[in-house]
């Protein structure tokens, strides 16, 4: 059980860096709050946690085939994961502050009203097709995951990892659609990029250094 509860926190220390850092659905989160109110808000973080567990289905499933097959295919998958942490932990790093830009295309003051089902659609789609997301969750758990943790293990994670997404934005519904602070966060933002770049290739290098499974 240990040995689980180490990879668990293995995936929450680089994936709370994922979570804070100035993106897509940050913004798309910031504009629902704005545009249509904290609770249309609130279940656009819902969908953005569902779209997570649908990008975790995928990614364990099918990593689980490719070990079936073969773990050298395992390995080649982990090797290109490792790749790919170490390339957005440089991206990162040479990122300026991010200007988090959410349009809300009307004053903040006029709320439109919106049906939980395209909220929840809207987080739900946004996150779904978002490319970057596919590499990432494939990038971690190839290579934070063991090859033998059970199926119902990474899934549970995959739970662990949805919740926090969604406090995250709960939070940030409720808590970050002032003017003063969206300020203060993009100001931080540069911070915020440099410190997950130096995790992601921390790990890249570290595992790196490991032994093929």
């Amino acid at each position: 059980m240990s040995a689980y509860l180490i990879e668990l926190a293995s995936l929450m220390a680089i994936f709370s860096f994922a979570i804070v850092s100035p993106g897509a659905d940050l913004a798309i989160v910031m504009r629902q709050s704005l545009v249509h109110g904290r609770g249309a808000a609130i279940i656009t973080s819902f969908g953005i946690g569902a779209s997570l567990m649908f990008h975790v289905s995928y990614t364990v499933l099918g990593l689980g085939l490719i070990i079936s097959q073969s773990i050298y295919l395992f390995n080649i998958v982990k090797w290109c994961g490792v790749a790919y942490l170490i390339y957005i932990g440089v991206k990162a790093l040479r990122a300026g502050q991010t200007e988090i830009d959410v349009e809300p295309g009307e004053d903040a003051g006029a709320r439109r009203g919106q049906s939980a089902l395209k909220a929840f659609g809207l987080g739900f789609a946004a996150n779904a097709l978002n490319p970057k997301a596919v590499f990432f969750f494939l990038s971690i758990f190839s290579t934070v995951v063991g090859a033998h943790t059970p199926m119902v293990a990474k899934f549970g994670y995959g739970l662990v990892m949805a919740s926090a997404l969604i406090l995250w934005f709960v939070g940030v519904s409720l808590f970050m659609t002032t003017p003063r602070k969206r300020a203060a966060f993009t100001r931080a933002s540069k911070w915020i990029d440099r410190a997950s770049g130096m995790v992601f290739i921390a790990l890249g290098l570290r595992l790196a250094t490991e032994k093929a499974a």
